[in-house]
């Protein structure tokens, strides 16, 4: 169902719907707040039909990846919220190294099955994978990768036509430059 055109670009109730509770979602992530999972989780359910619709299949599998981490980190954040710390030197070689060999050699599967956009859509698989295990983890260092995903995914959509979607990937690194800047503040404040 069209709900509205914008650009020349018709936006369904489905992406409109998936785009406002993953902007929540995203948002009262910058906050710490444990309700964010749920929205988290629902959203990601949306936009997975979106996605596959859309034949971004990179995109599509990283909406199970957001459901499973965002039970996961509703389970295993405090009541209270996440208490953002600082990954260890180990840990950001280590982020790093996984994302960039996996990045290397999962875009080739995405090439043989079809995929609109196979290095910008293991970008943000991969990409996001592990910036929600960082996240989960509570370290602040999630919010620098959300914003280099979100900047290719933004790019990504563009290209591809999804006017409404890249304008709520671009709005999603705003979010980021906020998120990373209170969960570093709330680190360092932590850690006096």
């Amino acid at each position: 169902m069209i709900l509205f055109t914008a650009w020349g670009y018709q936006v369904t109730l489905l992406e409109c719907v998936a785009a406002i509770t993953s902007l929540v979602a995203v948002y009262l992530g910058t906050t710490g707040r444990k309700v964010m999972w749920p929205w988290w989780v629902v959203s990601s359910a949306l936009y997975a039909l979106w996605f596959y619709d859309a034949k971004y299949y990179g995109s599509f599998a990283t909406q199970f990846i957001f459901i499973a981490f965002g039970i996961w980190g509703w389970i295993s954040w405090k009541r209270t919220g996440a208490e953002p710390a600082t990954l260890s030197l180990k840990g950001r070689v280590a982020a790093v190294a996984a994302f960039a060999i996996c990045w290397i050699a999962f875009a080739p599967y995405l090439k043989s099955i079809g995929a609109v956009a196979i290095w910008s859509d293991t970008f943000g698989l991969l990409g996001s994978l592990v910036a929600q295990v960082i996240m989960v983890k509570e370290k602040w260092e999630s919010w620098v990768l959300w914003f280099a995903v979100d900047i290719v995914l933004t790019i990504q959509y563009f290209r591809g036509g999804a006017y409404f979607t890249s304008l709520v990937y671009l709005i999603f690194t705003a979010i980021a430059i906020l998120g990373w800047v209170r969960w570093y503040q709330n680190a360092r404040r932590a850690h006096r």
